[in-house]
C-alpha cells in the first residue's frame, strides 16, 4: 500500500510539472515565441566574441567607472584588458583585482519546472516568471534561491527582453545582509548573428552596514561584440 501511494504522489507531482510548464509553451505557441528562450542562460558571456565593457560601481555618492575589454583570442589570463579606472590609467593592483572579479566562468543553475507561472500579458509583453533548484545554484550563489525571475518576451517582436531577478525574504551575500536584490539583464537581438547578446546586468541591492541601510548599485554595460 505504502509503494502505491507513493507512486500515485509521483505520478501526481510529474503532472503538475507538466501542466505548470506546458501552460507557458502553450501561451509561446500562441504568440510565435520559441521555446528556446527559456534555455539562455544569463551569465554565459558569448564564445568566440570581443566585446567593450563598462562597469559602473555606485555606493552612496561615490562612483567608480572601470573601462575594459574582452578577447577570448587571447590567453586565459589576459582575456580583460582594463582599459581605465575612474579615468586614468589602472594600477597592476586594480587589473589584478578586476580580473579576478570577472575571471569567474559562471554556472548555470537549473530551473524547477513546477514554478513556472504567467504573471501578465498585455498589448506589448508576457511575463513569466519561475525559481531555480536550490541544489543546483553554485555555492557562491545560493542566496539566488530566495529569488524569483520574472522573464519579459516582446510580444510584437516574440524576442526576449528582460530578465529580472527579485528577493522574496532577505539574504545573506558574503558579509553583507541585504534587504533587497533587484537584478534586471537587458539583452538584443542580433539578426545577422542569430543570437541573443547582453546588453547590459544592473544590479540594484540594498545592505546593511554598521547597522544602516546603504543602497549599493552595480551596472555592466557591454558593447561592440565582434565574432573573431
Amino acid at each position: 500500500m505504502k509503494k502505491i501511494i507513493l507512486l500515485v504522489i509521483l505520478n501526481l507531482s510529474a503532472l503538475i510539472l507538466f501542466a505548470q510548464k506546458s501552460v507557458v509553451f502553450e501561451s509561446f505557441k500562441k504568440y510565435g515565441i520559441d521555446p528556446a528562450i527559456l534555455e539562455i542562460n544569463s551569465g554565459n558571456r558569448p564564445e568566440n566574441y570581443t566585446f567593450d565593457y563598462k562597469y559602473t560601481v555606485i555606493t552612496g555618492d561615490k562612483e567608480t567607472v572601470t573601462l575594459a575589454q574582452f578577447d577570448p583570442s587571447k590567453p586565459e589570463e589576459e582575456r580583460w584588458q582594463v582599459i581605465s579606472v575612474k579615468g586614468k590609467t589602472p594600477s597592476r593592483s586594480e587589473i589584478k583585482t578586476f580580473r579576478k572579479n570577472h575571471s569567474k566562468t559562471p554556472v548555470a543553475a537549473k530551473t524547477d519546472d513546477s514554478s513556472y507561472k504567467i504573471e501578465k500579458v498585455t498589448a506589448d509583453s508576457l511575463v513569466i516568471s519561475y525559481k531555480q533548484i536550490p541544489e543546483s545554484i553554485p555555492e557562491e550563489a545560493k542566496f539566488m534561491k530566495d529569488c524569483k525571475l520574472y522573464m519579459t518576451v516582446n510580444l510584437k517582436t516574440g524576442r526576449l527582453e528582460k530578465l529580472q531577478s527579485l528577493n522574496e525574504k532577505p539574504l545573506k551575500i558574503k558579509i553583507f545582509n541585504a534587504e533587497k536584490l533587484d537584478l534586471v539583464v537587458k539583452y538584443k537581438y542580433d539578426e545577422k548573428e542569430k543570437r541573443y547578446f547582453t546588453e547590459s546586468e544592473d544590479l540594484n541591492l540594498m545592505i546593511k552596514f554598521l547597522g544602516q541601510l546603504t543602497p549599493m548599485e552595480t551596472l555592466s554595460e557591454y558593447s561592440n561584440y565582434k565574432k573573431y
